[in-house]
């Protein structure tokens, strides 16, 4: 009986994967209250008891140290880009891509007010993941408008910067003054401009 309970019972965890456990469960948490969030709170949301947090960690401010910089983490949103459909339309995929963009900003400003931080934090030097990160999230845009390569009137990398650049100021509730940009607004302006062309 004892040797079907062991079996039925999950292995316990490695200190890396409490660590990992700890600092996913953090991330939500400091949306909401930001550093005033507690160990009880964080204890009661990776359903660990509160004392297991320090098996792992110093101290709170060390865990969440930690779940800052998982949040600001780059890549976080390539598994959705992956997830959208080539054969859309263009115009349906720019939409799909700049929502998931307007999730990712509208979330770092929260944070970034919560946490009473002027901007992102400081990664560390030299760091290879992070730069593969960025770099394949990258591809994972450009790989949206490769399908239209042709109909474009210049390179999908600078296509891609723009809707970035654009998603980021008409997501800000301050550049906007409160009355953020709709992604159909921003692919729209992107892709088609403001100004009717007459044909010649």
């Amino acid at each position: 009986m004892q040797d079907q309970q062991r079996r039925g019972r999950a292995a316990p965890l490695s200190p890396e994967e409490r660590r990992d456990a700890l600092i996913v469960a953090t991330v939500p948490l400091l949306h909401e209250h930001g550093r005033a969030v507690t160990t009880r709170l964080i204890a009661e949301a990776a359903g660990v008891a509160e004392g297991t947090i320090f098996r792992v960690f110093s101290s709170k401010d060390e865990l969440v140290d930690a779940a800052v910089l998982k949040a600001f983490e780059p890549g976080r949103m390539l598994a959705d880009l992956r997830r959208i459909p080539l054969d859309q339309p263009l115009r349906d995929r720019a939409v799909a891509l700049t929502r998931l963009m307007q999730k990712r900003f509208a979330g770092v400003f929260v944070l970034m007010r919560k946490l009473g931080m002027p901007g992102p934090p400081e990664p560390p030097p030299d760091d290879a993941e992070r730069a593969r990160l960025i770099e394949e999230t990258q591809h994972a845009m450009e790989d949206l408008f490769a399908p239209d390569r042709a109909d474009l009137r210049m390179p999908v990398a600078d296509v891609v910067r723009l809707l970035r650049l654009l998603t980021f100021s008409g997501t800000h509730p301050k550049f906007t003054g409160g009355d953020t940009l709709t992604a159909e607004q921003i692919v729209d302006t992107v892709l088609y401009g403001a100004v009717t062309r007459k044909e010649s």
